[in-house]
């Protein structure tokens, strides 16, 4: 019985329920700082996806993905805010998500034409192009103080505090508790769809173009048109990153959309490992979770001052950055593949630790030795076709 219990827990769609239903619980048990990092963690997770298609799948090198999550994040709080259209949030959502997937329209034939370090350096410009519209476009971004991102509302649903208030199983469901469930479903999106492309012919065709744009060509493969759609379907990511960021943020400023935030993404995918989404999911929740623990637990912690005490000399956030530097380190070191394929590889060596059956004298099935008179307990040795026979498998 245990181990048809054990077989059906292993099933995949079976793994999936089971996932989907312990994610949908830390807004009945946790308080509203974790759901904060849940929340950030899953807006990172979609921008990083989105990253991790262009960069570890297709091979193309980004430094502006902080220009696109700005996009997203801002042209969903132009569009559905006051100075605005005032546009349904829902509506506004959708819009800001379809600009910045324009903007990479727009870019992408940069990136059709140029690759490596120089594609690079092409897609920094954007970072400080979009910093300095940010910080002079008034009427628009609200200058250097941002501007209020407005609640998302569905069906009259509205996913921040508002009156009367919502409880549910004896719980009472404030923003964070609500925003919860948006970013579980839009990640949950980001998920499949990315891991569809990936499978895909789409997504063989952008590996062989990382291999070889040489051999992609001969195989038929246009190369300038799949640079640029993952140009394109990297952007869509990002600005689906950026609402969700406005939303858990409340407020938009410029100086959080600026080159260290795309750093921090190309961390994250190179931790996580490079062409995975679920590394990039993982490499996402260890950037943007650290910073946030370390600041909570900054008095606790040896060298490392609380915010505002003036005390040492390094703060969480610089401590952050230097504890996963140190991982981009190692991970490079000894780990090329990334948490993903450390996880993978413990995986593997469990599953055949696991299947590996012990070897036993085929006269002694419960691998007792033989006595053998007053010289003690002496154990025979194997028949040959014991050494011959296949090991059986659990089933």
């Amino acid at each position: 019985m245990s181990d048809r219990l054990l077989g059906a827990l292993t099933r995949r769609p079976v793994r999936i329920v089971l996932l989907a239903a312990v994610l949908c619980l830390p807004p009945f048990y946790l308080d509203a700082f974790w759901l904060r990092i849940g929340l950030f963690s899953m807006a990172a997770a979609i921008g990083a996806v989105g990253l991790a298609l262009l960069t570890g799948t297709a091979g193309q090198l980004s430094l502006g993905h902080a220009f696109f999550l700005a996009v997203g994040a801002y042209g969903y709080a132009y569009l559905a805010g006051e100075p605005g259209p005032g546009l349904p949030p829902a509506l506004a959502a959708l819009l800001a998500v379809a600009l910045t997937g324009a903007a990479g329209g727009l870019f992408s034939p940069v990136a059709a034409r140029v690759k490596g370090i120089y594609l690079g350096i092409a897609t920094l410009a954007l970072v400080f192009l979009g910093h300095h519209v940010l910080l002079t476009a008034d009427s628009v971004t609200g200058g250097f103080n941002g501007r209020s991102v407005p609640p998302l509302t569905l069906g009259g649903f509205t996913f921040a505090e508002s009156d009367p208030e919502l409880t549910v199983l004896g719980v009472p469901f404030g923003a964070e508790e609500r925003l919860w469930f948006l970013g579980l479903a839009l990640f949950a999106f980001t998920w499949f769809t990315a891991r569809g492309l990936l499978r895909g012919r789409s997504g063989r065709a952008l590996a062989a173009l990382r291999d070889s744009e040489t051999a992609a060509a001969v195989m038929g493969v246009d190369v300038a048109r799949h640079r640029s759609a993952a140009f394109v379907v990297s952007s869509l990511y990002a600005g689906l990153a950026g609402v969700l960021l406005a939303l858990s943020f409340r407020r938009v400023v410029p100086d959080y959309f600026s080159l260290v935030l795309s750093v921090d993404y190309l961390a994250m995918i190179v931790i996580g490992g490079l062409g995975s989404v679920a590394g990039a999911t993982a490499g996402a929740v260890f950037v943007t979770a650290l910073p946030l623990l370390m600041t909570r637990y900054a008095d606790q912690l040896p060298l490392v001052a609380a915010p505002g005490s003036g005390e040492g000399s390094v703060g969480p956030t610089e401590a952050a950055r230097y504890l996963y530097g140190a991982a981009i380190v190692l991970v490079l070191l000894y780990a090329p593949d990334g948490l993903h394929g450390l996880a993978r590889r413990l995986r593997d060596r469990i599953g055949r630790g696991r299947h590996r059956a012990p070897a036993t004298d085929p006269a002694d099935p419960a691998g007792h030795a033989d006595s053998a008179g007053p010289a003690g307990p002496v154990s025979s040795p194997p028949h040959p076709a014991a050494a011959a026979r296949s090991k059986e498998h659990t089933p």
